[in-house]
């Protein structure tokens, strides 16, 4: 684990940084030697994901993200199954994890808004990891839903004045021409919300709506009768868990007349959640 430590640019997230590379390790070798039970290594992922969000959170970089999981997981090849320190290592997450593997609801706390999962078993679709936004009179819920976890990548969106949208787009920062996410500085935007937390032009790139219908019910608010439900892409749920959890992306409503309404999300622990949710499936 040196090696990959070696990479943390300040000693202020040490401690992030640290069970950040602690976990991507232990996971990257149990996936090659079978450490742990299924449903703790479901948890362990979960974990990682988190703590990788909270590493990037206190200042450690993509690029050194990125660089510290490669080390990490390079460090994980070269260890036998049988080493001492993994074999230790696994001991204490399979009893740290007991717990966490069987809870089945979560919440995901952000700075302008949480995520909320919940993994339970059930024979009707449900929202799998959810964000509610509101905008305008407008209000939409944004996640992963579905019958089985993790679910499909969708937004309802329940219009006030009861307009349809004959399609939506998700707007993100485009993480293959940036550097790094765009955060405006201390008192900067300050009206903005979400809105001053996204880039602008060439650094953005879009997933297309791939389906649209009017939302069933176990899809709805309890206090709502009809919204629209929205499918994106597969391949927007990877570069959504690649974005840094402090980024905001865009749903936009897209109406005739070229009207568009467009709503917020924080990007938050995205990524712990689905990893959450997954462990339903395994």
């Amino acid at each position: 684990m040196g090696a990959a430590l070696a990479a943390a640019p300040s000693a202020a997230n040490a401690g992030a940084v640290d069970l950040f590379v602690e976990r991507t390790v232990l996971h990257a070798a149990d996936q090659r030697c079978g450490l742990l039970a299924p449903e703790t290594s479901a948890a362990l992922a979960a974990g990682a994901a988190q703590a990788r969000g909270a590493a990037l959170k206190q200042g450690l970089s993509e690029r050194a993200a990125r660089s510290l999981e490669q080390r990490a997981r390079v460090r994980a090849g070269e260890l036998s199954c049988a080493a001492p320190e993994l074999v230790q290592s696994a001991r204490r997450v399979e009893e740290s994890f007991k717990g966490y593997a069987r809870i089945i609801r979560m919440t995901y706390p952000g700075d302008q808004a949480a995520w909320r999962a919940d993994r339970t078993l059930a024979r009707e679709a449900r929202w799998r990891l959810s964000q509610e936004s509101r905008f305008g009179r407008d209000r939409m819920i944004f996640g992963l839903a579905g019958r089985q976890a993790p679910g499909a990548l969708m937004a309802v969106g329940l219009f006030a004045d009861g307009a349809q949208p004959y399609g939506a787009r998700l707007v993100m920062r485009d993480t293959s021409r940036t550097l790094g996410p765009y955060l405006p500085q201390k008192g900067e935007a300050a009206g903005a919300g979400l809105a001053g937390r996204m880039p602008q032009g060439a650094a953005l790139k879009a997933y297309i709506a791939e389906a649209r219908s009017p939302a069933g019910a176990d899809l709805l608010p309890k206090d709502e009768r009809e919204g629209w439900a929205i499918r994106f892409p597969g391949d927007a749920v990877r570069a959504l868990s690649e974005l840094d959890p402090r980024e905001a992306v865009a749903v936009q409503f897209l109406f005739p007349g070229d009207r568009v309404r467009t709503a917020y999300v924080e990007v938050g622990d995205f990524a712990a959640g689905r990893a959450f949710v997954q462990m339903a499936a395994r």
